[in-house]
């Protein structure tokens, strides 16, 4: 029985480390772990269920996550996978980690600012540069490359870059 259950455990460890490594397919650099999208991984009568909540619900990436995910679990050896989204409680920036957000700002987007800060919630924002590291920015549009981003501009460097919205 404790041989089972020990292998229930390895099973499931590296289903979680498969699932986790699938790449968000608009952020390349960003897994969805980083993201705080992977919710859960559990087995169940030797089928791998993935739990997944889209950063907001009309995210139009959730579908190549979903098949990602499954493909991956597959050329991993596990046959039987089912990924379940689920939508409350609702996706926050603050389910990011910070290794996820390091890797924005190293690729040029600035990651969010904490979603329960007052100065997120109230619209009264500082975003730094991810290019230069100046807080002399702007906002040029609320609406950027992605629904998720806005695009803003650097008035030290002059360099536009987008900004990961809180949520």
């Amino acid at each position: 029985m404790v041989i089972a259950a020990f292998r229930d455990e390895e099973l499931l460890q590296r289903a979680w480390e498969v699932a986790a490594g699938v790449v968000d397919p608009e952020i390349p650099v960003l897994t969805i772990s980083d993201l705080g999208v992977l919710r859960d991984v559990a087995i169940n009568d030797g089928c791998v269920e993935v739990t997944i909540t889209p950063t907001y619900s009309g995210c139009p990436a959730m579908n190549m996550i979903k098949v990602e995910i499954e493909l991956a679990l597959e050329r991993s050896g596990f046959r039987n996978s089912k990924v379940r989204t689920v939508l409350s409680p609702a996706w926050t920036t603050d389910w990011m980690s910070e290794d996820g957000r390091r890797k924005l700002r190293e690729y040029g987007i600035a990651p969010p600012q904490a979603a329960s800060s007052r100065r997120a919630l109230f619209g009264v924002q500082q975003v730094t540069c991810p290019q230069c590291g100046s807080d002399n920015t702007e906002v040029l549009s609320e609406f950027g490359s992605t629904s998720c981003k806005a695009l803003w501009r650097c008035r030290s460097c002059r360099e536009p870059f987008d900004y990961f919205k809180c949520h």
